[in-house]
Parts: C-alpha cells; sequence; structure tokens
C-alpha cells in the first residue's frame, strides 16, 4: 500500500528528504505523498522512513491504494530502472 500524510501534519519538513523515491512533496496546505511514487521504502530499508521519523505520527497506509509486497517490490524495481 502508499502511504499518506493525514491533516495532522505539522509542516516540520522531516519526511520529505527522508523519502528514498521523492515520493513526498509540500502540497497546498499540508505535505503529501505520490502513491504512484510511493513504495513504502520497499528495495530501500526495512520499514518506511517518513514514519520512522515522523514526529507526530501522522503518516498511514492510504486504504485507497492498497499494494502486496510484490507489487510493491516490482514498483520499486520499475522506479529503480531494474528488470522485472
Amino acid at each position: 500500500m502508499a502511504l499518506r500524510i493525514t491533516d495532522e501534519c505539522i509542516n516540520c519538513d522531516v519526511c520529505e528528504p527522508q523519502c528514498p523515491n521523492t515520493a513526498i512533496y509540500m502540497g497546498a496546505e499540508i505535505y503529501e505523498i505520490n502513491p504512484d511514487l510511493c513504495t513504502e521504502c520497499v528495495g530501500h530499508h526495512e520499514e518506511p522512513q517518513c514514519m520512522v521519523v515522523c514526529p507526530v505520527e501522522c503518516i498511514e497506509i492510504d486504504p485507497a491504494h492498497k499494494e502486496d509486497a510484490d507489487t510493491l517490490m516490482s514498483k520499486f524495481q520499475r522506479l529503480a530502472g531494474l528488470p522485472a
């Protein structure tokens, strides 16, 4: 599943630089996550780094973008330009 940032975001700027896929960006009011780029850090880290560093725990699984581990790994391989 891709992750999402809730409206509890305080715009502290710590999550954006932690994303290895540059999926996190500043939206109209708070940071947002592009589900097409979010792999939950699969292929990079054991756990989503944005969730690790978020001081207010406002990053959660996005139920609108359900993906299993294989799908996340395939997305990582595509984004990294690796053969599937």
